[in-house]
């Protein structure tokens, strides 16, 4: 599958995860980043779009530790919360 199809399906996925919050948080997250992603940083992300909104987010806002798996520069750029942004 192409980056093009493979980032859109990730921008869908990232905006429809079932609540608000999860949704402007990972959406905004991939809204910001994902044009700048390479081929290892979209895999993290389809990986992540795996796991339950609610880990994802305590990840995100410190409340839980964050998984091996998911530790380095793409967590902590979510964790950043800097590409939160609520849609009027």
């Amino acid at each position: 599958m192409n980056r093009e199809i493979r980032l859109k399906r990730l921008a869908y996925r990232a905006w429809h995860r079932g609540t608000m919050e999860a949704d402007l948080m990972i959406g905004g997250f991939a809204d910001t980043y994902a044009d700048q992603w390479d081929e290892t940083e979209i895999a993290w992300f389809e990986t992540l779009m795996d796991e339950q909104d609610a880990d994802i987010m305590a990840w995100a806002i410190g409340k839980q530790d964050v998984p091996d798996r998911y530790r380095g520069p793409m967590m902590d750029a979510l964790k950043r919360l800097d590409s939160v942004s609520v849609r009027k």
